[in-house]
């Protein structure tokens, strides 16, 4: 059953609230969006979570035009522009979590260290391109970095991951940052052993019924 556009509005608040109790996210960081209809809603620029509420979400077309008392996120663009390239993509979250940002300020790629890598649909997660943010280079940068992959990180910056869901989004947002934590407390203990495509494959493989599902309707 498809999603009201009331439902998306208080999952997009209930998500941003999530972010911040898990410690994704802090202050007015991070955005998250969900496709609705012919375009998107996506969180406002620089309101806390904490007083947000639906009717603040933002509604967008995608040719980029918003019609509402707040502004849409400095981010949209990256949002609509994965929404348009990738029809497989329904949730956008994008936060700062600590681990994800440290790896994403070295600008190193995550291996596959552990089979969770499978979640982020490819051997890597890959650190895409610096450009500043709210811009079209930003917007490349993700691209390039997501092309077959469900996750990324961004030079200097944070993470993206995105799902057919919003529960499923903030789910790969929750296991990015616990892999990148674990990857970055293995390199402290010694050198981590790195699985094989075929190991990473036959994970993958598993992974196409992993994680949150959908409600019964």
């Amino acid at each position: 059953m498809a999603e009201t556009e009331a439902s998306l509005r208080a999952g997009i608040v209930a998500t941003c609230r999530s972010m911040a109790e898990q410690g994704l996210n802090q202050g007015t960081a991070g955005n998250v969006s969900a496709r609705f209809g012919d375009g998107l809603l996506i969180t406002p620029s620089g309101l806390p979570y904490e007083e947000m509420t639906p009717d603040d979400i933002v509604p967008m077309t995608m040719d980029g035009r918003a019609e509402h008392a707040l502004a849409p996120s400095s981010e949209w663009r990256f949002h609509r522009d994965i929404l348009r390239a990738r029809p497989d993509v329904s949730a956008i979250v994008h936060a700062h979590p600590t681990y994800c940002t440290a790896f994403a300020m070295c600008r190193k790629d995550i291996p596959a260290a552990h089979y969770m890598i499978a979640a982020a649909g490819g051997p890597t997660v890959r650190c895409g391109g610096y450009a500043l943010f709210g811009t079209e280079a930003l917007s490349q940068r993700a691209l390039e970095a997501l092309e077959d992959r469900t996750c990324c990180l961004l030079a200097n910056h944070g993470m993206i991951a995105t799902g057919p869901s919003l529960a499923k989004a903030l789910w790969l947002a929750v296991e990015l940052e616990t892999l990148c934590r674990q990857y970055a407390v293995a390199l402290q203990v010694g050198r981590p052993h790195i699985l094989s495509e075929a190991e990473v494959a036959e994970a993958m493989e598993r992974f196409k019924s992993y994680g949150p599902r959908p409600k019964a309707g």
